[in-house]
């Protein structure tokens, strides 16, 4: 698969390293969502050195690493370096030398960090002053993000406050799902979508096929490459995360509110308050607040799987790998096709949510993030946002026809004029139906129609 965006993260890695002054640049994410690529891609843009830590001893690391510097630092790796400062001071001297200046990428440092605890002590000597002196760029990147944001945001720690530059990837916009897939329909963007969210391993993983077979082949099928990626991602976490798998199977089996985690996993609810941060700081779960909740309160708060692939994997896949180990293809399939349309359903309302704030000559202004709403028993609204351009407010219904073609949007459209409005709204309300196509039926012109097709468009 060719390299698709990043272009914003590109634009300031280039612009660290043209500095006279060079720099250090840190970047995190959670695995599979291509920290490797773009660095890859920078470090082959600019002619510099891309090493990846493991989990070897800190004589091997160091050896590995003089070997990757010697292709531009010719005889680098003549010499053992007996210890992380030795090896860094050299570093700095050789290359002023040989005119180098970077970029040099050490990925994976949590690897490298962990047969060497005096490394980040090293590091911060070594930017503070070799690289510096040489006008050296330097890039740490990692996936444990628990780590790598200790190792830059904690005020403690040796590298606090010494990068330039700091990172943190994202999932790639639904907008470049079509070229991944050579996929055109939106409809069919959206489905995908559905199913492998914004992670770019996944993307290349599926290029080729048929979303449905995808599926099969590359998540049902005991043998395939992510029929236990959830329990990958937690074990290959520094350190290692898979004693919060029982919270993502809560999660994903419906059980939202913290009281209903703690039922289902047999823990008090109070003591599940540092395991759910971990699994936010790692993106596979994302905490909401209804409109006009503060943010810091808890007492409303529902706990959701943030990503559209684990999503699919905890509905059909954790509950029954045994059964899907055991049973042929269509009874694989057919459990799939049973939660299928409820996915799309839910992936097709969180995106709607999160286009919001892109998607402002469609709705005619300017608005924030958006969220939904819901307390006791008042209506609840999918999307509710307040705009940024002007005093005013929108809400909104995201709907999706499973069948190709204009719907009714009849009911839809009598829903959203006749529902209470949230309170807490200001200024005048726009309100938006959220739908697959244009829908057949008229559309009073006081309702925003917004379709698959606005929001794969926006998204680039």
């Amino acid at each position: 698969m060719s390299f698709l965006d990043r272009t914003a993260e590109l634009g300031r890695l280039d612009g660290l390293n043209r500095s006279a002054d060079g720099g250090l640049a840190v970047v995190w994410g959670r695995r599979r969502i291509g920290k490797t690529r773009l660095l890859l891609e920078w470090v082959e843009r600019n002619g510099g050195v891309y090493w990846m830590a493991d989990e070897s001893t800190a004589p091997e690391q160091r050896r590995s690493l003089a070997e990757a510097l010697a292709l531009r630092i010719p005889g680098f790796s003549d010499v053992d370096y007996r210890d992380w400062p030795t090896l860094l001071a050299r570093l700095a001297r050789d290359a002023a030398a040989a005119h180098f200046r970077g970029p040099i990428v050490i990925d994976e440092l949590p690897y490298a960090v962990s047969s060497a605890p005096e490394l980040p002590a090293a590091l911060q000597r070594f930017v503070d002053h070799d690289a510096k002196s040489a006008g050296l760029t330097v890039a740490l990147s990692g996936s444990s993000q628990r780590m790598m944001q200790g190792l830059v945001l904690d005020a403690s720690a040796p590298l606090w406050g010494r990068a330039r530059e700091v990172l943190v990837l994202r999932p790639l916009p639904i907008g470049f799902l079509g070229r991944a897939l050579g996929l055109t329909d939106p409809a069919d963007i959206v489905a995908a979508w559905a199913t492998w969210g914004g992670i770019p391993r996944y993307w290349e993983l599926a290029a080729g096929l048929p979303t449905r077979e995808a599926v099969h082949d590359l998540v049902l099928d005991p043998m395939g490459p992510l029929f236990d990626e959830p329990s990958r991602l937690l074990l290959e976490e520094f350190p290692s995360a898979t004693v919060l798998r029982p919270l993502l199977d809560a999660i994903g089996a419906g059980c939202h509110r913290v009281s209903e985690i703690g039922g289902r996993v047999g823990q008090p609810a109070t003591s599940l308050s540092k395991p759910l941060v971990r699994l936010q700081e790692m993106d596979l779960i994302a905490r909401e607040t209804p409109f006009g909740e503060p943010p810091r309160s808890t007492k409303r708060s529902l706990y959701t799987i943030a990503d559209p692939f684990m999503r699919l994997w905890f509905s059909v896949v954790g509950p029954r790998r045994s059964v899907l180990m055991q049973v042929p293809r269509d009874a694989r399939l057919r459990y799939y096709d049973a939660h299928a349309p409820r996915l799309l359903e839910m992936t097709w309302e969180e995106l709607c949510r999160q286009s919001v704030p892109t998607l402002g000559d469609v709705l005619g202004g300017h608005y924030g993030v958006a969220q939904r709403y819901w307390s006791g028993q008042e209506a609840e609204w999918d999307i509710v946002a307040e705009r940024l351009d002007q005093e005013g407010s929108m809400v909104g219904e995201a709907r999706w026809w499973h069948t190709a073609g204009a719907g009714d949007a009849s009911k839809a459209v009598q829903a959203l004029l006749d529902r209470p409005l949230p309170p807490g709204l200001r200024g005048p309300v726009t309100r938006g139906l959220f739908v697959r196509e244009a829908p057949a039926t008229p559309v009073p012109s006081s309702i925003r129609v917004i379709t698959a097709a606005d929001l794969v468009a926006a998204s680039v």
